[in-house]
């Protein structure tokens, strides 16, 4: 454990992308393969089950501490991180520990069938020998918080520099459902059969959101650009007669979507196909919200199914008859894509991404105004001779969003952020009228600068009506313009809508309260766009 903790402790001081690889790169030099294993699921997202509450874990640090409850809390509430305050608040270790911190992970696994009491203790010993840093790393572990400031992109790099394996290659590896449990580095990352998973997918090509005028692209003929739909990106494979569909989250959904079986019979083995799952019925794509209700189900029903139909509408193609092809161009690649699709019906259930037409940058970017009335997100653009590349790079691919919808409501509650922002009110309750009362719709909580965000905590400490915990009620006062990319109806809120990915767009100090939207207002949006 303590090289894990003087691994944190190095890349948390340093924000230098080449500092963090050799310090990655030298702790997979010093640790063994366990270690090593567990290293890479943590920063791979890949951790052990919780096995204590975060409950019982302030109510043990407290009691060790010897502080009141209310005191822990209000300590936990300043600092914003549960396990930097318990780290924080407990008394010096009165042993030392050599363990590893494979030890310490099968240790918090073991904690699951344990009692309350037995549990107890067991967190106590474990306290009681860990340094700071130490207790810190293992309170993030037993919490299932453990975020280190390192991509897998950068993990990667790292391995890539310890192991002398090309990058391509590790990153492909590392894809899938494994974990320190259910294989070793030698069979991961060493040995030459390890890309022989049969459902293992290929690492996704991502965009950046395109910066300034599209004419900075060059000439229009250059790229083919394609609708972005709203669904879930995923990889369908076809090997050895056997389906796989992958979110781009590296979760295999293939449960979720039994629809997609058939595909195993209908298109040939060592085919992979990148492309959106999309809610999509009578020719157009249905609401995202509607996907929602398929994800983290064991069962599908009929009922499901019926309301919430889907089909993967098709960008790539990434393996062909068995052959890796990402290295092809873009434009061979979608040949070979249109090619497939049409030697082998799918029943509708595949369904090629319609490219754009467009002779000059002023025709597509009508096209991206009108994206939303298309059920779509905007406009991908995608160079025509590029490779099919490895997470996310700037240059031959790019994003072009439509507008965010928008509406100008009232801040009405603030809660303190976490972390750094620990100090700052970052969290806000916003609310629109109706006749003469606000009505809350949304939370925010990103769009404001560290400036802002400090001018607004220290009014909200003078205007505080009422405190819920961390909670402020506030006089309304501020108006703010909130953003968000769609709506939808919600019997869960009291507004009964819902927004996706609201955020603040800009603090409106030039508007009044009484000048804000009103809830007819959001409905009007509701109508237009839910």
């Amino acid at each position: 454990m303590k090289h894990f903790a003087e691994l944190f402790t190095a890349l948390d001081q340093t924000t230098k992308t080449n500092t963090k690889v050799k310090a990655l790169a030298s702790y997979f030099g010093t640790v063994d393969d366990q270690d090593r294993m567990w290293t890479m699921a943590l920063l791979s997202h890949r951790r052990p089950k919780r096995t204590v509450t975060t409950t019982l874990l302030r109510q043990w640090a407290a009691e060790y501490s010897q502080l009141p409850q209310w005191l822990f809390e209000e300590s936990y509430h300043v600092v914003g991180d549960l396990a930097e305050t318990i780290a924080l608040v407990l008394p010096p270790p009165n042993e030392e520990s050599h363990f590893s911190l494979t030890y310490w992970i099968d240790f918090i696994k073991a904690l699951g069938p344990l009692e309350e009491t037995e549990k107890r203790t067991q967190v106590l010993a474990a306290w009681k020998q860990l340094s700071s840093t130490e207790r810190f790393v293992f309170n993030k572990i037993i919490t299932g918080g453990m975020r280190i400031g390192v991509s897998q992109k950068l993990m990667v790099r790292a391995l890539s520099q310890y192991t002398g394996q090309e990058e391509s290659s590790l990153a492909h590896r590392l894809m899938g459902q494994w974990t320190p449990d259910n294989t070793s580095f030698e069979a991961l990352i060493l040995s030459e059969n390890s890309l022989d998973d049969i459902s293992k997918p290929y690492p996704f090509y991502l965009a950046y959101q395109l910066e300034g005028e599209a004419e900075a692209l060059g000439t229009p003929d250059e790229w083919q650009a394609e609708h972005k739909w709203d669904g879930i990106r995923g990889q369908l494979i076809i090997r050895k007669g056997k389906l796989f569909l992958w979110s781009r989250g590296e979760e295999l959904v293939t449960a979720q979507f039994p629809e997609y079986a058939p595909l195993a019979q209908l298109l040939p083995d060592g085919t992979v196909i990148d492309g959106e799952i999309l809610p999509y019925k009578d020719g157009h794509p249905l609401s995202f919200q509607l996907l929602q209700t398929r994800l983290g189900r064991k069962n599908v029903t009929k009922k499901i199914l019926q309301t919430a139909p889907v089909i993967l509408m098709a960008y790539d193609l990434l393996e062909w008859q068995g052959e890796d092809i990402r290295e092809r161009s873009m434009q061979v690649r979608r040949t070979l894509l249109e090619e497939l699709i049409t030697q082998h019906p799918t029943d509708g259930l595949v369904q090629l991404s319609p490219i754009v037409s467009y002779a000059d940058w002023e025709t597509l970017r009508q096209e991206r105004v009108i994206a939303r009335e298309k059920h779509s997100e905007g406009i991908m653009l995608k160079r025509k001779t590029s490779p099919y590349l490895s997470g996310r790079k700037r240059g031959d691919w790019w994003k072009w969003k439509v507008d965010p919808l928008t509406i100008d409501a009232v801040m009405i509650y603030a809660q303190r952020g976490h972390g750094r922002r620990a100090n700052l009110f970052t969290d806000f309750t916003f609310a629109l009228w109706k006749e003469e009362q606000l009505v809350p719709f949304t939370k925010a909580y990103s769009g404001l600068t560290d400036k802002e965000f400090g001018e607004i905590t220290a009014w909200v400490r003078k205007h505080t009506v009422d405190k819920f915990g961390p909670v402020r009620s506030v006089t309304p006062f501020h108006v703010f313009e909130i953003a968000f990319e769609g709506i939808q109806e919600s019997k869960r809120h009291k507004s009964g809508v819902a927004l996706r990915f609201p955020r603040i767009l800009r603090w409106r100090k030039d508007k009044g309260v009484k000048e804000a939207n009103t809830m007819t207002d959001l409905l009007a949006i509701l109508e237009q766009y839910g």
